[in-house]
C-alpha cells in the first residue's frame, strides 16, 4: 500500500485558470498556490534568520529625456563575496525597470513575479497599467514581504519609469522608493539611491546630478555615483576591469522605452571614470 507524499502540492487544475475573477497574478498564485510567492521564506534554525546574499547598491536619476538606473553587480554575505557579477537592475515592461537591495534570493523572485504581472495584466485587459498602478502593485508586493521582512529578509525595491501619459515628456521620467513595509514615495529631487553604499552614492548625485541632463552625461554621472559608493562601502563593487564586470545601466525614455545599455557604452564610460579617478581619486 502506498500512502499520498504529505509534502506534495496537487498542481492547479485548468478550471482555476478558465474561473473568472480578478486580473491580477498575484491574486491567483495567493488563491491557488502560494507557497510559490516570495514571502513563502522558511525561518533559519531556530527560528533564527538564515545567512543569505545580500545586493547593494542602486541609484537612480532623472534626466531631461527620460530616467536612468544603474547598479553595481556585488552580493555578499556576511563579510564575504557571494557573487561578483549578480544582476540588480531588470528591464519589467516596455517603460520601465526595477532596481533590488536586500535578500538577493526574494528580491530576484519579487521582480520577476512582478515583470509577468505586469506582462499579465497587459495580455488580461488589452492596455498597459499606468506607472502609479505599477509602483502600487509593487508596493503591495513589498508589503506581503513583511512577515519574512521582520525576519530579517528585506528587500528594498527602487522603481524607475517613464510615464507616458505626462503632458510634460521633459518631466515624464520618475523615480519611486519604497520602505520595507511597501510605504510607496515619490523622489522629487531628481535622483535617489538604495543599499548599504546609498549615502555615499547621494552624496555623489547630490554634487554632480544635474535634471536636464542629456543621456550620456547621466550615464556617466550614475557610475561615478556607483564609484564612490564602492569607494568607502566595502559591500558595493567597483567596476572590475581585470574580470570585464561593469554596472548594469537601464535607460528609459518615451521614443526607446526601457533599454540595457550595452555593455561595450558601459566599458567605455568605465575607461574614462577609472582614467580621471587615477589622476584625481577625489573625483
Amino acid at each position: 500500500m502506498s500512502f499520498p507524499d504529505p509534502g506534495r502540492r496537487a498542481p492547479v487544475g485548468l478550471d482555476a485558470y478558465l474561473a473568472p475573477g480578478p486580473s491580477s497574478f498575484t491574486d491567483f498564485v495567493t488563491a491557488h498556490a502560494p507557497h510559490l510567492l516570495p514571502s513563502a521564506v522558511p525561518a533559519g534554525p531556530a527560528g533564527g534568520a538564515l545567512e543569505v546574499p545580500h545586493g547593494t547598491t542602486i541609484v537612480a536619476l532623472v534626466f531631461s529625456g527620460g530616467v536612468v538606473i544603474a547598479g553595481d553587480r556585488r552580493a555578499t554575505q556576511g563579510n564575504v563575496i557571494a557573487q561578483r557579477d549578480i544582476e540588480k537592475v531588470f528591464v519589467t515592461d516596455s517603460h520601465s525597470a526595477v532596481g533590488i537591495a536586500g535578500s538577493a534570493g526574494i528580491a530576484l523572485e519579487m521582480v520577476r513575479l512582478f515583470t509577468v504581472e505586469l506582462e499579465h495584466y497587459e495580455k488580461i485587459e488589452g492596455t498597459t497599467l499606468s506607472l502609479d498602478g505599477k509602483a502600487n502593485k509593487l508596493a503591495a508586493m513589498v508589503r506581503a514581504n513583511l512577515g519574512a521582512a521582520m525576519q530579517g529578509f528585506v528587500v528594498v525595491p527602487l522603481f524607475a519609469g517613464y510615464d507616458t501619459e505626462a503632458p510634460d515628456p521633459s518631466k515624464a521620467g520618475r523615480i519611486v522608493t519604497y520602505d520595507a513595509t511597501g510605504g510607496r514615495y515619490d523622489e522629487l529631487l531628481g535622483y535617489h539611491a538604495v543599499g548599504s553604499g546609498s549615502v555615499f552614492a547621494k552624496s555623489a548625485l547630490k554634487k554632480r546630478h544635474r535634471v536636464d541632463a542629456d543621456l550620456p552625461t547621466t550615464v556617466r554621472t550614475a557610475i561615478e555615483a556607483l564609484y564612490d559608493a564602492a569607494d568607502d562601502d566595502s559591500a558595493t563593487g567597483g567596476p572590475d576591469l581585470t574580470r570585464k564586470l561593469y554596472p548594469i545601466v537601464v535607460s528609459i525614455t518615451g521614443p526607446e522605452g526601457a533599454i540595457r545599455r550595452p555593455e561595450t557604452e558601459i566599458a567605455e564610460v568605465v575607461a574614462q571614470v577609472v582614467a580621471g579617478r587615477t589622476e584625481n581619486p577625489g573625483g
